[in-house]
């Protein structure tokens, strides 16, 4: 929202070559995300109950060799994504940022397009959330109605946004430190559970599990583990859509891409190698029900240590998941929503913002949608709530794939406009090998998804492959309708904008850096 100084009215241009950014100090959104913040809120958003209750699955399908190999694989390929979307968001560091740079280094459907889906995808994780959080709480209180819980989530997580973008990083930090935690202790436990220091009884357990099983299923059990580790590093790309409200973008950016895929990928690898140490394929337990807190690795990890509230310990941090997850999605969705009533692509009204640099009306819109959503989970495994589930999961697959093929237009535009290289605050690693394999695998994972639909004992599932494949044609539909509509064309190389809402080096405002050296930002650097 820009306020026009002389009369005091609202007046937003939306001419495409004229769009302000957020950087833009007549804007109202704040930038009050510390560097610690940013690396939290990526880590937070891809630690959660994929790796909590779903890492066992993953080996009982693949082996804990097919696993590895997984894991490994996608955790490149996310490297790779996030190294583009760190060169733009660096250099351009606005919130919402997918559609702005879609619009401006590729055709304005394709912003509009993509913009939507990511809202979409986020807006109906926020029910999915709420519904997981009502699961957790009735394993406490089960005589307590689900629709209970579930609102006193939603608010919860309202009210955290409602504050100011600083008291969603606080939250979401201590959120993600939470589950990091965790991480670590499982991790460790694990590790003297198998070389027999620790257990009841103790012995060693070594690598047998590897011994038997190492690649189960083959290559089936290996694509099928390919999409749910792809699921599981969604959130990542967070990162980018909060450059806009950092207070030092072409810093904390950078810094955040290269804490973020190294402790993610210790993380999961590591954690993965513990659970197929610790449990061997076709253990039973790895294959209950996923909702289950008892069948958990982490909580069979640590009932073999002795303790006796393992079920409880574990359910407590998977609720903590839970709220980070809704947390960031009404976030990340909002601010997407704000980003594309400034560019002309959603209602005016939505650019509105309170004097804490909260964009109200696009979060209370989000959160509405999310209610709506949320309603058709109460049919339990009705049709369309899961082909909800499925459009929004999909969603996550082609905004990367997006990313990836916004930055390779990016990068051939500014050489094509004799920009140097050195302007670049952060450069991506290995272009144009990285964005070309990250957009070329994520659209293998997109098409190969639905691949057990047709592979099933009964023939083709008319209903599974529809529910997996629904996602691209409303895509594809999306970015049809806008450019017929609009009449919208490729932008040339040589006519990409890369200055309007730059923040150029010599006029960068100074900023208050002491929030690194109080105890808590010194505590994180050092461990995270």
């Amino acid at each position: 929202m820009i306020e026009n100084q002389d009369d005091h009215h609202v007046n937003v241009d939306f001419d495409e070559r004229n769009v302000v950014a957020e950087t833009n100090e007549n804007f109202d959104l704040k930038r009050g995300l510390q560097a610690r913040h940013l690396t939290m809120i990526a880590i937070g958003g891809t630690i959660g109950t994929g790796l909590f209750l779903g890492s066992g699955a993953s080996i009982a399908q693949a082996g804990p060799g097919g696993a590895l190999i997984s894991y490994l694989v996608i955790g490149v390929m996310v490297f790779f994504m996030m190294s583009s979307l760190g060169e733009m968001a660096t250099y351009l560091p606005i919130s919402g940022s997918f559609n702005t740079y879609a619009k401006r280094f590729v055709d304005p459907a394709l912003g509009f397009a993509l913009g939507w889906n990511y809202w979409y995808s986020w807006a109906t994780t926020i029910a999915l959330e709420i519904t997981a959080g009502a699961i957790v709480m009735q394993f406490w209180f089960p005589d307590v109605p689900s629709w209970v819980w579930s609102l006193i989530l939603l608010f919860i997580m309202l009210s955290l946004n409602l504050f100011s973008v600083k008291g969603y990083g606080e939250a979401e930090y201590w959120f993600a430190m939470i589950k990091v935690i965790t991480v670590i202790l499982f991790i460790f436990v694990g590790i003297l559970l198998d070389i027999g220091a620790i257990g009841k009884p103790k012995e060693y357990i070594g690598s047998k599990n590897f011994d038997h099983g190492t690649f189960h299923n083959g290559f089936k059990g290996l694509l099928s583990v390919f999409l749910v580790a792809g699921f599981s590093f969604q959130g990542t790309e967070l990162v980018g859509i909060a450059a806009g409200e950092s207070a030092r973008p072409e810093k904390n950016v950078p810094k955040a891409i290269k804490q973020v895929f190294w402790r993610i990928l210790l993380f999961y690898v590591l954690a993965i190698l513990v659970v197929g140490l610790l449990v061997a394929y076709d253990n039973p337990n790895l294959l209950g029900n996923s909702q289950d807190v008892s069948v958990s690795p982490f909580t069979l990890a640590f009932k073999l240590t002795g303790f006796v509230s393992a079920s409880h310990f574990m359910n407590a941090v998977i609720l903590t998941t839970v709220l980070s997850a809704g947390n960031s999605a009404l976030y990340a969705a909002s601010r997407v929503l704000y980003n594309l009533a400034l560019e002309g692509q959603a209602p005016q009204i939505l650019t509105r913002v309170t004097k804490n640099g909260v964009p109200l009306l696009s979060l209370l819109v989000t959160a509405f949608i999310g209610c709506l959503a949320f309603l058709m989970s109460l049919y339990g495994e009705g049709k369309v709530y899961i082909w909800l589930i499925n459009l929004s999961g999909v969603s996550g697959f082609i905004q990367w794939a997006g990313i990836s093929f916004i930055h390779w237009r990016f990068r051939r535009a500014y050489v094509a406009q004799e920009r140097p290289l050195e302007e670049l605050a952060y450069r991506a690693k290995l272009y144009p090998f990285g964005p070309i394999f990250a957009c070329t695998l994520t659209i293998l994972v997109i098409l190969g998804q639905g691949y057990s639909a047709f592979t099933s004992e009964n023939g083709v599932d008319a209903q599974a492959v529809v529910a997996a494949y629904i996602g691209p044609p409303v895509f594809i539909a999306l970015f049809l309708v806008y450019k017929f509509v609009k009449k919208t064309k490729i932008v040339p190389l040589l006519e990409c904008d890369f200055d309007t809402g730059r923040r150029k080096l010599e006029e960068k405002v100074v900023l208050d850096i002491e929030e690194e050296t109080k105890f808590w930002g010194k505590i994180s650097k050092a461990l995270f």
